[in-house]
């Protein structure tokens, strides 16, 4: 399942994040990307409210919970349906949860050290975080040059205008949240998304 769902998001390339308090918002956004062709995203779960929406969501695109830092918040994400749980941080106890219970977990690094310690611990995808605040594609590339066996996911106030040098860089995947929807209607999302996807098959 773990293999299944990283290789969903190797297709993708593309990585949607929303980052939002309101429910209805939340769901809004998710399904004007879905209507574009996106068919896994993460929900930031930093209300519990969001968890009923995850619920909605998940009939539609695998779902991947954002924010989780303890095992609590990781055991309501479970019951919603996500399928994916991605931390801004490397935890141990996270690590353990996710292979209990069989589910992929994302973990943050932000240093080498830190990448390669998820890595020694089995962790399928690394999330490069804040990749802009770390030097970007650049620093993507430093990183993979002595480790290439890393599955890196950048991320971090990424622009859809620069997945494309993250990719080259050498990133497995590319987290975009507020340029795929801040400032846009649902019909403009759509479209972004679509824009994206097209020009990452191309």
């Amino acid at each position: 399942m773990t293999k299944n769902l990283i290789n969903l998001l190797a297709q993708e390339r593309v990585f949607p994040i929303i980052r939002k308090s309101n429910p209805q918002e939340v769901l809004d956004i998710a399904h004007a990307l879905i209507d574009g062709g996106v068919k896994v995203l993460e929900i930031n779960v930093e209300n519990p409210e969001i968890y009923k929406t995850i619920e909605e969501i998940s009939k539609d695109a695998v779902v991947c919970a954002g924010g989780i830092i303890t095992s609590l918040q990781a055991k309501s994400a479970l019951l919603s349906g996500v399928k994916i749980l991605s931390s801004p941080v490397f935890h141990m106890n996270l690590v353990k949860f996710s292979k209990d219970k069989q589910m992929p977990f994302i973990a943050g690094a932000s240093t080498a050290n830190e990448a390669y310690d998820a890595w020694k611990a089995r962790v399928p995808l690394i999330k490069l975080y804040p990749i802009r605040a770390l030097g970007g594609p650049l620093y993507v590339e430093d990183l993979l040059r002595p480790m290439p066996f890393l599955n890196v996911l950048a991320q971090g106030n990424v622009k859809l205008s620069e997945v494309k040098d993250y990719i080259k860089a050498g990133a497995f995947a590319v987290g975009v949240g507020r340029d795929f929807y801040e400032g846009y209607s649902y019909s403009e999302i759509t479209k972004r998304a679509e824009s994206i996807i097209k020009e990452l098959k191309d």
